[in-house]
């Protein structure tokens, strides 16, 4: 793979050339232009995975703010992080006899047993981040299922980490193999640093509902192990970073020391709050969360209509230090686009 050019900034809107990220700059809104208006009166379940997830709470929000626009009744159903949870919440949503469902933030194939109970019910469902294949028709019943390439996220995330520690690179990438696409990310980013000739130590595999208590004896395991060897930590999701800290900061490594943390996915506020105050995350491949839970009420707009899906699929920005510090106190990537004003034109709001 060829060496790309790194750009130390926040990265919102058009594409640069060689890079495949946008730049900082107000930009149009590149989604839908048409649809149907908001059908009117209907009322919607939000399955969450774990709101303790920031990328699933930000979707969550934003699913709230383009409901309370639309015209809609929600009701966020909170699985816990584990299993058991989400077949519980699915059970709860089906008692409520919504018009519609929004699975948030975990795999479809985890709940096929239990969504097949939704399909046979003929209720509508639209997702984010339920599985690899994204856009429309994806497996399990889903009319569309909204979320950033995350094999660009994750391309992204390694080659920032091999950008930045020159030709000495060794990586430890987290995941947790109870979702496919954490998995295929994962592998993503270990083929891409191999590929620039990095060093890939370990690939690690665990859980990331239960980060709060793995973190940080995993984090100083893996210290005695490598040493100086340990230059960066990549990992599919922000969470992971949350709990990590503490051992880092017990071992006397300083807030920017090795090894950084980088994450490909989801830009949540506490990660923003760490890359901005430079403690133990450098940067964070992020999500527009806020646009992609409006995108998912228009989504299943277009599903309870029986109209196509979109076919919209937004970009991922890379966060930096530098480029947090044009944005002000902001903790969000929120696209400096006309998102909202162009929903609601689509819904006739």
């Amino acid at each position: 793979m060829k060496k790309r050019t790194f750009l130390n900034t926040v990265l919102v809107g058009s594409v640069i050339a060689g890079f495949g990220l946008p730049t900082l700059a107000e930009v149009p809104f590149d989604g839908p232009t048409d649809g149907p208006t908001a059908a009117e009166g209907k009322s919607i379940v939000v399955l969450a995975g774990d709101l303790k997830n920031g990328g699933i709470l930000g979707v969550t929000n934003g699913v709230e703010e383009a409901a309370a626009v639309i015209g809609w009744d929600v009701r966020v159903l909170d699985g816990g992080g584990s299993i058991q949870g989400r077949t519980a919440a699915i059970g709860q949503a089906m008692a409520l006899q919504p018009d519609g469902i929004i699975i948030n933030g975990f795999d479809a194939v985890e709940q096929q047993a239990a969504l097949e109970g939704v399909v046979d019910a003929g209720i509508p469902m639209v997702a984010w981040h339920s599985g690899p294949k994204i856009g429309c028709d994806a497996p399990g019943g889903i009319f569309a299922n909204v979320s950033t390439d995350a094999m660009q996220v994750s391309e992204v995330a390694a080659e920032w980490a091999m950008e930045d520690g020159g030709d000495n690179v060794g990586v430890v990438i987290f995941t947790d193999s109870t979702y496919q696409i954490a998995i295929d990310k994962a592998d993503r980013i270990q083929e891409t640093i191999e590929a620039m000739g990095g060093t890939v130590l370990e690939y690690v595999d665990t859980p990331i509902a239960d980060t709060s208590s793995r973190m940080g004896p995993l984090t100083t395991s893996l210290l005695q192990k490598y040493g100086a060897s340990w230059t960066h930590a990549l990992a599919i999701n922000d969470l992971y970073f949350d709990f990590m800290g503490p051992a880092l900061a017990s071992a006397g490594i300083k807030g920017d020391g090795a090894p950084l943390a980088g994450s490909a996915g989801d830009g949540s506020e506490a990660a923003f709050q760490r890359i901005r105050s430079a403690q133990y995350q450098a940067i964070t491949v992020a999500e527009p969360l806020n646009l992609q839970g409006w995108q998912l009420v228009d989504e299943l707009n277009r599903a309870v209509q029986g109209e196509p899906c979109s076919g919209y699929v937004t970009s991922p920005a890379l966060v930096t230090q530098e480029g947090l510090s044009k944005l002000g106190d902001n903790n969000q990537f929120d696209p400096d686009s006309p998102y909202r004003a162009a929903y609601s034109a689509i819904w006739g709001k």
